[in-house]
């Protein structure tokens, strides 16, 4: 393999592979640190943010963090919560008391049901568990818009660096839309016509993700969309 100082932009790399040998650089995440070296540790692509590298996997299951927000089914109830299914290897639980209210025990199916949608934010990671809660601005169960679902690794694209991305597609559709880490996305609009054009836009960035300029090519996308109407 032929070395150089730095990958490319956007370039994918391969775990093992060396993608910089210059010294002020940084290992991000998926990267480690070898003398001057840094190395992949994940098939994925290279980015670099001024002095950091990082790798952005493009395949695998989502891997869950604490502070990240995920959309979930409810897949059992129990004595002490409900059991949730965010399309991670381990399994999901959302206490009673994460939830923004007092509950009592006998109310709790009509809070959350077998098969509702939730937005959560995960509280815990702890061995093969994880914890949620519903305690914050915005989460809870979602009643309306339209749900779907992209590779987790791709999340990064859709909400752009500083949220750009997302952005340009609220902006363009009039929806809401909320991205969880976990590769669902809400999308909510006035109308059936926006949430389906947002969706649309979604799977387009989906299917580009590793373009160079997506941001100003999703843009030269919703105006060519526009055109045609």
């Amino acid at each position: 393999m032929t070395k150089q100082n730095t990958k490319d932009q956007r370039e994918i790399v391969i775990p093992g592979e060396i993608v910089s040998e210059e010294k002020n650089m940084l290992p991000g995440e998926w990267t480690l640190k070898q003398g001057d070296q840094i190395i992949a540790t994940r098939l994925g692509v290279c980015e670099k943010s001024e002095r950091l590298v990082k790798i952005i996997p493009i395949s695998g299951v989502y891997i869950p963090r604490r502070g990240n927000i995920v959309i979930g089914v409810i897949r059992d109830i129990t004595m002490h919560g409900w059991v949730v299914d965010i399309k991670g290897p381990y399994s999901s639980f959302l206490p009673l008391k994460e939830c923004s209210k007092f509950i009592p025990e006998y109310e709790m199916e009509n809070v959350y049901q077998i098969g509702d949608l939730v937005l959560a934010k995960i509280n815990n990671v702890v061995r093969s568990s994880v914890d949620l809660t519903v305690k914050g601005r915005g989460l809870g169960k979602i009643n309306e818009g339209i749900l779907i679902e992209i590779n987790p690794h791709r999340v990064p694209r859709v909400i752009g660096r500083e949220g750009s991305m997302v952005k340009v597609i609220k902006d363009n559709t009039n929806c809401k839309i909320t991205v969880g880490q976990n590769g669902l996305i809400w999308i909510h609009g006035d109308n059936i016509q926006e949430e389906l054009f947002a969706k649309r836009a979604i799977e387009y960035i989906n299917e580009n993700t590793l373009s160079e300029g997506l941001t100003e090519r999703t843009e030269s996308w919703f105006k060519d969309q526009k055109k045609e109407k």
